[in-house]
């Protein structure tokens, strides 16, 4: 299974996927001998109304990316086009690589505001370089994944498949959909690549275009189960959705002797609860109790919820614009911030942006029936009661294990999913998960904020006695 994704050449994987300020930071610490280790997390500050929860994905894709880095002598040959940097800078990028150590949540965790899910210790100059990348991937497939959670929470034990490449922005961001909403539980994707990509079952059936293209629907219906005798799933609302059901019924029996079985029946416009009902109907007097409903069209998890509430027969979903754009939170509050420099800690204290400051882990502790119960934020070696979230993955550069399977990470994404408190399963909200700052963590703030203090004035002393 190919999993590079250079599916763009090189470009998923270029060292110049960066914003021009990283590589400007750079050359000052390189011009000034900053090289000393750097620490820093990538977190979301908060949750917006529509969130109670999020779920941690993409940790694969950037460890692929750190795995690789580097500058290639046609990047660097370009860089030098542009004026901005000196020979000498541009000359120390040439052994540019990633050397160094990274803390994680496993994709598929569960997590909340102000809680780490990916830690970077590295030397200051590899660190800061790998930010806007890291974030890029590591906030897009989070952002999908808890949106496909939701909708698995929604339709537990129905077909759900990811339809939206066609609506994604751009070709990764199509492909790492797939992922993502496969990690919260999707069945699968309509996406061919990411079946080759990442071995995501494979879900297709039919366009308007095709029953368009035949003067006649039956004969539509027929020549396509032919084409695919294993796969037949009808597309019945081109023109009139219950009449295309009757000919659906008329059309079986000559299939059945030919030893093709009409698998489902697909339903992309209209009121979809409704139609549902009708066409079950029809379907189930014409004896084909067997053939599955499958609905399309504009749907997210309050329109799933909504259906199977009012007992909707529909036994699958295929989702796409609402999905792959995250429509109703098309992205996230998150931030990869400085926490550490040459082994002091360090604080962001900006108007509404304060960072935590320190190397962090987070504990959750369950309640008597399994679900979380609540999370601690603390500084790294203060044990705290519960299960640690934050583990190594990578040291020195090197994976300290094998990439884990598509098949345990959504194996871990589902029990992350069944012990969520039930408001928050219900999409029950406002529902605000008790997440705590330790005692030791807030110590470790006041010490940095009076520590800045004292340096600033002290500088200030010094340069205007």
């Amino acid at each position: 299974m190919n999993s590079s994704m250079n599916f763009t050449g090189n470009l998923a994987g270029s060292a110049l996927l960066t914003d021009l300020y990283q590589l400007t930071m750079l050359e000052g610490y390189h011009n000034y001998g900053m090289e000393d280790i750097a620490v820093f997390e990538f977190f979301v500050r908060k949750l917006r109304p529509g969130r109670g929860f999020l779920m941690a994905a993409g940790l694969e894709q950037a460890l692929q990316f750190l795995e690789s880095l580097h500058f290639s002598p046609e990047e660097l040959a370009w860089l030098a086009t542009t004026g901005h940097f000196s020979k000498d800078f541009l000359a120390s990028l040439e052994k540019l690589r990633f050397t160094g150590d990274v803390h994680a949540m496993p994709e598929g965790t569960i997590f909340f505001p102000d809680e780490p899910i990916l830690r970077v210790t590295a030397a200051i100059a590899q660190a800061q370089l790998v930010e806007t990348r890291l974030i890029n991937l590591l906030h897009f497939q989070s952002l999908i994944a808890s949106k496909a959670a939701r909708m698995v929470l929604m339709a537990p034990d129905k077909l759900l498949v990811d339809f939206g490449l066609r609506r994604s922005h751009g070709a990764e961001a199509g492909l790492l959909a797939a992922r993502a909403s496969y990690i919260a539980g999707f069945t699968g994707t309509a996406t061919v690549q990411a079946g080759m990509e990442f071995g995501i079952p494979l879900f297709g059936t039919m366009a308007h275009s095709f029953v368009q293209a035949h003067d006649n629907e039956s004969l539509a219906f027929e020549n396509f189960a032919h084409a695919q005798p294993d796969n037949v799933v009808l597309l019945i609302d081109t023109y009139d959705t219950e009449a295309a059901a009757r000919k659906v019924v008329a059309l079986a029996p000559r299939l059945e002797r030919e030893g093709i079985r009409i698998k489902g029946v697909r339903i992309d416009s209209g009121n979809l609860a409704d139609h549902a009902r009708q066409v079950r109907q029809i379907l189930d007097a014409g004896g084909l109790r067997h053939v599955t409903i499958f609905a399309s069209g504009d749907l997210d998890e309050h329109v799933l919820r909504d259906m199977l509430g009012s007992g909707a027969p529909v036994d699958g979903f295929g989702i796409g614009t609402r999905l792959d754009t995250s429509s109703d939170m098309p992205y996230l509050d998150c931030a990869y911030k400085l926490e550490e420099y040459a082994g002091k800690a360090r604080r962001k204290r900006s108007e509404g942006k304060q960072t935590w400051p320190g190397r962090k882990q987070v504990y959750r502790s369950y309640d008597a029936d399994g679900r979380i119960a609540a999370d601690v934020v603390t500084v790294e070696g203060d044990v705290q009661s519960g299960e640690p979230l934050i583990m190594p993955v990578m040291r020195a550069g090197k994976r300290l294990a094998a990439a884990a399977t598509l098949a345990d990470i959504r194996s871990h994404a589902a029990t992350n999913l069944a012990r969520l408190p039930e408001p928050l399963r219900q999409l029950q909200e406002p529902y605000i998960y008790r997440v705590e700052i330790s005692s030791a963590l807030r110590a470790l703030a006041e010490q940095v904020d009076r520590e800045l203090s004292d340096r600033q004035q002290e500088h200030y002393h010094e340069r205007y006695p």
